[in-house]
C-alpha cells in the first residue's frame, strides 16, 4: 500500500514490473505517455529518460545509489520531466535511444539514461553512472540548457540527421542475383572469429547466438563442411556443460562473463531459452546426442514449472539477484555452492560429484563459491569412478534432486511475470520444436494453448495484435517484431498438427503488417506500426542479434508462406528483403546470420514435401523427427484448397510428393523412398 512509503509517483498506476519497481522512488517519475510527452513541448522542460528492464542487475545498482537517493531526486525533478521505459513493453523507443547512445558513446547497455530536449531529440546519455558522475553531468546539461539553448539545439540537429541515416535502406540498383560463392569469402571471415575450444565466439563476455548456431550448422549440413559441424555441436556441449546453464533445475542464463561458459550474468530471460530449445531440438535431430535430449528436456520443465501461467501464457524473465543468507540483494545467490554445503548435502558421493561438476579450482566462482560447470561427458565420469554408467546416472540424478530441494529453500529470484506477444510465440515455437524431434504430443498441446492465448487475449478486435500484457491489461500496440513471431509460430503449429485455420491466421497478420509496416522507396518494413506516434526517428530493424531482426524472421515467413500456398509472389517479395542487405552481409556477416539462412533457402534445393491420405499425419511424424532444414512440410487426410494439393488427394491412399518450386517428382509410398528423393542432387 502507497501509505506504507515516503514516496510515491505516477508509476504506481503502471502495470510493468519494471516500472513499478520504481512506484516509491523519491523521482517524480513518469511512464512513456503522449501527454507527458506533450507536457514537455508545452513547459519547455528537458527530458530525462532511463530505459532497463526488471531482471537487469545493473538497473538495480542504479536504483539504489541514484534514484532513492532524495539529494539526486531533487536535482532530477527540478531540471527535468523524468520518464522510466521498460525497454521490454517499449522495444521501439529503446531502439531509437540505444542508437543515439551508440552514436554518442560508442557503446550500449542498461540501465541506458538518455538527456533530450522537449520534443524529443537526444543530446546526451550513456548507460550505468555512478551517483557523483550522475548529479555532476544532470547539473552541466541543465545548466547549460538555461544559458545556451541553442547550442543543445544545433547538436540534437546533427545527431538526428545521423538517426535517419541508420534508417535509410533503399532498394539496389543492382541486379537481383544469389549464388553459393557468395558464401566461401564470408564463411573464411567468419571462421576466425569461432573458439574452437569452448565453442562460441573467441573472448569474453560470451554470448549464446542462437541465429549463428542456426544457420552455421544448416550451412555445414549443406556443404558437407564437419570443421562448422563439429564446432556447432561443441559449442551446444560447452554450453551445456557450462555454469552458463541450470544443472539443477534446467534453463539458460542470458550470457557468460568468461569464455569457458562458466559465470553466467544469471537472469533467465524467456527469449533465450525458447531460440536454444528449438537449436537444440535441431542438433538432437542430426546426432540422436542424449545430452542435448536432457538440455530439452528439463529446461521444456523448468519453463512449464517456473515461467507459465494457468493461463497458458509465459512469463518473461527471472532477476539476477536475489536475497542471500543474510536477506541482501546479491547476483547470483540462489545458484551458488559453497563447499562444506555440499559436503553435508551429498556426503559419501561428494568426490564423485566434486569431480564431476568441478567443486575445484576449476568450479571456483568468488569467495567460497561455487557454480556448478562440467567438463567430461557422462561415460567418461562414470569411468572414471569405476561405476557403469546406468549406476552413475542414478547418482547424479539423486544429487541434483537433492540439491533442488535444498536451494527451493532459498529466496528465489524475482520473477517479471510479464507476457510479451513476440516472445511467447519464440517460446511456442520452441514447445513445437522439442514435439517434432522428440516425438511428445504434451509439446505440442502447451505451444496449441498459448498460440491460442494469444489469439484470444493479445488479439484486438480489427485483427492487429498487442505487444504486451499483464494482469488482463494490455495498452501498447504489436511491434513488427510480435507479428513476425507470431507468423513464424503459426506456421511452425502447422507444420506440426496440420491444421490449417493456422495457416488462415498467418496470412490475415501478413496483411496487416503490409498495411501498417511497409515503408516507401524499400522493401523492408518499419519496426513501429504507422498507427503509433511518431519517434524522433523510425528504426527497421536489420541485424540479427541475440534475437534475429524482425525483418529477417518476415522475409523468411513470406518465403515459406509463399511455398506452402503456392504464391511466387510471397517468394519473389521474400528476395527483394534479402537483395535491399546483400551488398552490408558480407562486412559483418555473424550480424545477418537469419538473412544467410534464407538466402541457403534460395541457392541450395528447397523441397515442398505433401503427404496425403488417410494416415498422412502419422507419416509426417516420420519427417518431425529428420534434420531436414530444406523444406516445408504439408499433410492432409482430406479434400484441400491449399495449392501444394489440388490433385494429389487419394481418399484410400497415402502418398507423398516431393516438390520444388512447385513441380513434383511422381509420388511414393514409402518414408525411405521419399528421403531418397529428398537426397538426390
Amino acid at each position: 500500500m502507497s501509505e506504507n512509503h515516503a514516496y510515491t509517483n505516477d508509476l504506481i498506476t503502471e502495470s510493468s514490473p519494471y516500472l513499478l519497481q520504481h512506484a516509491h522512488n523519491p523521482v517524480n517519475w513518469k511512464a512513456w505517455k503522449d501527454e507527458i510527452l506533450e507536457k514537455a513541448k508545452k513547459e519547455n522542460k528537458l527530458l530525462l529518460i532511463s530505459i532497463g528492464y526488471s531482471s537487469c542487475h545493473w538497473c538495480h545498482v542504479m536504483e539504489k545509489e541514484s534514484f532513492e537517493d532524495q539529494e539526486v531526486a531533487d536535482i532530477m525533478n527540478s531540471n527535468y520531466i523524468c520518464i522510466k521505459v521498460d525497454r521490454e513493453e517499449r522495444p521501439d523507443v529503446d531502439q531509437v535511444y540505444m542508437n543515439a547512445v551508440q552514436i554518442m558513446t560508442g557503446s550500449g547497455g542498461w540501465p541506458m539514461n538518455v538527456v533530450a530536449l522537449p520534443d524529443g531529440r537526444p543530446v546526451w546519455g550513456g548507460t550505468y553512472f555512478q551517483k557523483k558522475q550522475w548529479m555532476a553531468a544532470l547539473q552541466q546539461i541543465a545548466a547549460l540548457y538555461k544559458k545556451e539553448p541553442q547550442q543543445l539545439n544545433d547538436y540534437a540537429s546533427r545527431l538526428e540527421k545521423g538517426l535517419k541515416q541508420l534508417d535509410l535502406i533503399e532498394t539496389p540498383g543492382s541486379q537481383m542475383k544469389f549464388h553459393r560463392e557468395y558464401f566461401i569469402p564470408i564463411i573464411e571471415k567468419w571462421q576466425r572469429k569461432l573458439d574452437t575450444t569452448y565453442g562460441g565466439r573467441k573472448g569474453a563476455p560470451k554470448f549464446m547466438m542462437p541465429s549463428n548456431l542456426h544457420f552455421l550448422l544448416r550451412y555445414s549440413h549443406h556443404t558437407s563442411n564437419d570443421f562448422l559441424k563439429n564446432y556447432c555441436l561443441l559449442s551446444l556441449e560447452k554450453m551445456a556443460w557450462g555454469g552458463l546453464f541450470d544443472h539443477v533445475d534446467g534453463g539458460f542464463s542470458r550470457y557468460s562473463v568468461d569464455e569457458k561458459w562458466h559465470i553466467p550474468h544469471f537472469e533467465k530471460m524467456l527469449y533465450d531459452n525458447a531460440q536454444l530449445i528449438s537449436l537444440y531440438s535441431e542438433a538432437y535431430k542430426l546426432t540422436g546426442e542424449k545430452l542435448f535430449r536432457e538440455v530439452i528436456e528439463k529446461s521444456l520443465n523448468f519453463i512449464s514449472r517456473e515461467m507459465t501461467g494457468e493461463n497458458a501464457a509465459f512469463y518473461s524473465s527471472f532477476d539476477a539477484d536475489s536475497k542471500n543468507e543474510h536477506g541482501e540483494a546479491e547476483e547470483g545467490a540462489f545458484y551458488a555452492w559453497q563447499k562444506e554445503e555440499l559436503q553435508k548435502l551429498l556426503g559419501d558421493d561428494f568426490e564423485i560429484f566434486s569431480e564431476y561438476f568441478n567443486i575445484n579450482s576449476f568450479g571456483k566462482w568468488e569467495g567460497n563459491k561455487y557454480v556448478l560447470i562440467r567438463s567430461q561427458s557422462d561415460a567418461e565420469a562414470a569411468k572414471k569412478a569405476e561405476i557403469s554408467e546406468d549406476k552413475f546416472s542414478e547418482k547424479k540424478e539423486k544429487w541434483l534432486k537433492t540439491l533442488f530441494a535444498e536451494r527451493e529453500k532459498r529466496s528465489k529470484p524475482g520473477l517479471d511475470d510479464k507476457i510479451i506477444t513476440s516472445w511467447n510465440a519464440m517460446m511456442s515455437s520452441g514447445f513445437l520444436a522439442a514435439s517434432q524431434a522428440l516425438g511428445d504430443p504434451k509439446y505440442l498441446k502447451i505451444a496449441q494453448r498459448n498460440i491460442d492465448f494469444i489469439l484470444r487475449e493479445l488479439q484486438k478486435p480489427d485483427g492487429r495484435l498487442f505487444h504486451s500484457y499483464r494482469i488482463s491489461k494490455s495498452s501498447i500496440n504489436g511491434y513488427l517484431e510480435d507479428y513476425a513471431f507470431v507468423i513464424k509460430a503459426l506456421l511452425d503449429l502447422y507444420e506440426t498438427c496440420f491444421d490449417e485455420k493456422y495457416l488462415s491466421h498467418a496470412s490475415e497478420f501478413l496483411k496487416i503488417v503490409q498495411k501498417d509496416f511497409s515503408v516507401q522507396n524499400t522493401e523492408l518494413f518499419r519496426f513501429n506500426s504507422a498507427a503509433d506516434r511518431p519517434l524522433v526517428s523510425n528504426p527497421i530493424e536489420t541485424n540479427d542479434n541475440v534475437i534475429p531482426a524482425s525483418n529477417s524472421v518476415m522475409a523468411k515467413n513470406i518465403f515459406r508462406m509463399g511455398k506452402i500456398l503456392g504464391k511466387p509472389e510471397l517468394i519473389e517479395k521474400a528476395q527483394k528483403m534479402l537483395h535491399s542487405l546483400q551488398e552490408r552481409i558480407p562486412d559483418y556477416p555473424d550480424s545477418y546470420s537469419n538473412w544467410l539462412d534464407l538466402m541457403l533457402s534460395i541457392t541450395y534445393p528447397f523441397y515442398e514435401v505433401a503427404i496425403t491420405g488417410p494416415r498422412a499425419f502419422s507419416k509426417a511424424s516420420f519427417f518431425h523427427k529428420k534434420y531436414l532444414p530444406h523444406i516445408i512440410l504439408a499433410a492432409t487426410e482430406k479434400e484441400s484448397e491449399i495449392s501444394i494439393f489440388t490433385g494429389r488427394f487419394k481418399k484410400e491412399e497415402d502418398l507423398i510428393y516431393v516438390c520444388e518450386n512447385g513441380s513434383c517428382k511422381l509420388p511414393v509410398k514409402s518414408e525411405s523412398a521419399a528421403i531418397a528423393q529428398l537426397e538426390e542432387v
